[in-house]
């Protein structure tokens, strides 16, 4: 059993701008992935925290509403220079909170830090447009863009700093109030950076924070005064959280699965793009949505790439993310530790060949880490589990294909659309996949195809539910009204 550390400290919600302990007596542990060690106790709050921040929230929503964009700005540009100031101390929570490397979280924090950037725009990206005698001589016609009310947003694991900025800088921009309820699994990282926040002197109950599981989602989803809900996450919870939120006649963003694949052409000049190949493949220790967890080497393509990214794999060193010199972290928890090596064991069973073989690691200096090495499975066949099915682990199947359109169809043919990459030197081949290829994020040369904060974040089929997409103009869209104004004045027809 996992001991408890010095700092294993009783979190709290953070609701009207004050901290608040949830009213649920259920606790859950919290532990550091690289030692096993308890780290914090995370409450899973109630229905009724639930609405005592919904509360809090419709309250401060009148006086928000009625701020002028720059004002609600000027709190973004304040928080931007706390994040800023203590992007060192918030990468290091993500690291003993989630488990990624340092440098990681360093990446995270910046691309965090840049929603909150663009967010600072709202006066420009919320403007509307008009018309004069756009309806008729004397009649003009406006369009303006207004907030509806309190959202919500449900975030995942694997990015606990970025995500929750994809969404709730720009609600609260626009005029609208949030609560945000994090992953239970690693939820140190969103109390820090709401101790900064209430630091910046936002008024009270404009943003909240509440800690859950199940329960504290559902109630999110069905609360009548919630006009919307952003989640990133499984699949399957994306479908549900979709359904339920939809049918209580909630607006939904809803980012599911992935199960991305990397064509690798004949012509790829792997010695330039192997380090961008490779990071998609295990960086996060393949805990990302963009992760390529297949890689499909085109006709003779298949030896060269097979045997670069085995030989670079096996110099990867997997420890504590906080250690110099660290490339692949542990995996968020031991369950998922469990999952992960179940996944190679069946793939191995379905027929696949295990040319690198992960399940075993030796970390000799955090032997109760969750750790998984990286994997490589050759021979993973359409239609087997290991082809299929999202592991979100450092495990990579080969599935060789004979010609870029071969490849395409298999992709095409994946209930997921959330990314793909492709490595070449030719521009028709490039152009081509991007033309034709289903997925939300197309990487060209690049193997994580992230999008920056002023693009959306796509994704496509079963990899997001929804119209419009996190980040940028779509997430100011999502979280505003249209209005149109028609308007004609006494006499001015006449002239």
């Amino acid at each position: 059993m996992a001991k408890a550390g010095a700092s294993a400290e009783m979190i709290s919600n953070y609701v009207g701008g004050r901290w608040v302990h949830a009213e649920t007596g259920e606790v859950q542990e919290v532990s550091n992935p690289a030692t096993g060690e308890i780290i914090g106790r995370v409450p899973l709050s109630s229905a009724a925290d639930i609405d005592a921040a919904v509360a809090a929230a419709q309250a401060a929503y009148p006086g928000w509403r009625a701020t002028p964009p720059q004002e609600r700005a000027r709190y973004l540009m304040r928080l931007r220079e706390a994040l800023d100031k203590h992007r060192e101390d918030v990468a290091r929570v993500i690291v003993t909170d989630m488990g990624k490397t340092l440098e990681d979280a360093r990446g995270e924090v910046q691309r965090g830090i840049e929603n909150v950037e663009t967010a600072c725009s709202v006066s420009t990206l919320m403007m509307g447009y008009g018309l004069e005698d756009g309806a008729g001589r004397g009649i003009d016609e406006d369009v303006v863009h207004q907030p509806l009310g309190v959202f919500a947003g449900i975030t995942p694991f694997n990015f606990p700093f970025m995500i929750a900025l994809w969404f709730w800088p720009y609600a609260i921009a626009t005029g609208n109030t949030y609560i945000l309820k994090p992953s239970e699994l690693d939820p140190m990282t969103q109390q820090r950076v709401f101790q900064l926040i209430d630091e910046i002197g936002l008024p009270p109950g404009v943003l909240n924070l509440v800690h859950g599981g199940t329960e504290a989602v559902n109630a999110l989803l069905d609360h009548p005064l919630i006009q919307g809900v952003s989640f990133v996450g499984a699949t399957k919870t994306a479908r549900y959280v979709y359904a339920r939120a939809a049918a209580a006649g909630k607006r939904v963003q809803a980012s599911g699965g992935a199960k991305n694949a990397a064509v690798v052409m004949p012509d790829a000049d792997l010695q330039t793009h192997l380090p961008s190949l490779m990071n998609s493949l295990f960086g996060a220790a393949g805990q990302r949505c963009l992760a390529n967890s297949l890689i499909m080497p085109v006709s003779s393509a298949r030896a060269g790439a097979v045997d670069a990214v085995v030989a670079a794999a096996g110099e990867l060193r997997v420890g504590d993310g906080l250690e110099a010199g660290v490339d692949i972290g542990p995996v968020v928890s031991a369950g998922a530790r469990d999952r992960i090596v179940s996944a190679i064991d069946l793939g191995i069973s379905e027929g696949a060949t295990a040319i690198l073989d992960g399940r075993k690691p030796i970390v000799p200096e955090r032997p109760n880490g969750y750790f998984v090495s990286p994997t490589v499975l050759d021979g993973v066949h359409p239609g087997t589990h290991t082809y299929t099915d999202e592991i979100f682990g450092p495990v990579v199947g080969v599935t060789p294909v004979a010609t870029l359109d071969e490849a395409l169809s298999l992709i095409n043919a994946s209930p997921y659309g959330n990314g793909a990459s492709i490595f070449t030197e030719s521009g028709a081949a490039a152009r081509k996949f991007r033309y034709e290829v289903e997925a939300g994020n197309v990487g060209i040369n690049v193997g994580v195809p992230a999008p920056v904060a002023w693009f959306p974040f796509s994704g496509a089929k079963g990899s997001f539910f929804g119209v419009l997409h996190p980040q940028g103009r779509d997430a100011v869209r999502f979280f505003t009204e249209t209005k149109v104004v028609i308007s004609r004045w006494g006499g001015a027809a006449r002239k």
